[in-house]
């Protein structure tokens, strides 16, 4: 007979209103007035009435320099040239990969935007454009660039570099891509034995740190041996501790997710889902980043 846990109600922790430095109100909903200043410029997410810069979706105020907009909370990726994505092949075409990256569109993995096997450089032969299957497939999971936007707001991607290719064992998590800090690097090696890739478009790749760099594979040697139970468990509990910090609201960083993995460690990987345990843990991760801005 299965076990049954049982939770008693408690009172929960009270946690104030997101407000920024200089005192104003950053998170607004539908309706908002966010400014009756006239000397600011409309952007994404707002409109103007009655000389009034009014929120049209809820989300957070970003203002930069003039421009003002709104970032929504809950958004399809919208991407940006040089943003770091994780996606999944969904389909081979001619000369090109269709790949999935929680955008409207699907993106385009073209062939000559990659870096071939050995990380060789030359002109793609037909030889090439058959053997396209063996490189990538329907299901894989790729790390790759963003190369350019198309008119119609697709993504071109790339994985020219060496150090983007194609995804071997670990997890997969997706979350809404507002939550995904921008950073100058979205590849993290964290001291607790594990790796992740925090892709801008909200798919985050948890995966085991690999020994040793492999510099001249060009991304698509990938490792499939069984990953030891210590990292399993260690990918389990980051796993866990990003779906708590998305559950709080809670943007996602490298430390702000090692200070999250550190909170949760007097806990079971198991119990850090539990509402009480949850707003704990992130309750300690918030504070311990308030202190590290203070």
């Amino acid at each position: 007979m299965a076990a049954i846990s049982m939770r008693l109600p408690v009172i929960r922790k009270v946690v104030g209103p997101s407000v920024s430095r200089d005192g104003e109100k950053h998170l607004v909903i539908p309706g908002d007035t966010i400014t009756t200043d006239t000397g600011y410029m409309r952007g994404h997410g707002t409109y103007v009435e009655d000389d009034k810069l009014i929120a049209s979706v809820a989300g957070v105020v970003e203002r930069v320099n003039k421009l003002v907009c709104v970032r929504a909370l809950k958004s399809r990726y919208n991407g940006e040239v040089g943003d770091i994505v994780v996606g999944r092949i969904t389909e081979v075409q001619q000369k090109r990969w269709k790949v999935e990256t929680n955008s409207r569109l699907d993106s385009v993995l073209l062939l000559s935007s990659m870096n071939l096997p050995g990380g060789e450089l030359r002109r793609r032969s037909a030889e090439d454009e058959l053997a396209m299957r063996d490189y990538l497939q329907e299901g894989d999971l790729i790390s790759a660039e963003v190369q350019s936007v198309f008119s119609d707001g697709a993504l071109s991607l790339h994985t020219r570099s060496l150090k983007y290719g194609k995804l071997g064992q670990g997890v997969l998590v997706q979350v809404s891509p507002s939550l995904v800090k921008r950073q100058k690097t979205h590849f993290h090696d964290l001291p607790c034995g594990a790796s992740v890739i925090l892709g801008t478009n909200g798919f985050i790749w948890i995966y085991p740190t690999p020994e040793q760099k492999d510099g001249d594979t060009g991304g698509f040697t990938t490792n499939m041996e069984p990953v030891p139970l210590p990292d399993r468990e260690v990918i389990s509990r980051l796993r866990n501790c990003v779906m708590a910090l998305v559950t709080q609201q809670l943007m996602l960083f490298d430390t702000s997710i090692l200070y999250c993995y550190e909170a949760s460690l007097p806990h079971q990987i198991k119990d850090i889902l539990q509402p009480e345990v949850m707003e704990e843990i992130v309750l300690k991760t918030r504070q311990r980043l308030l202190d590290l801005e203070g």
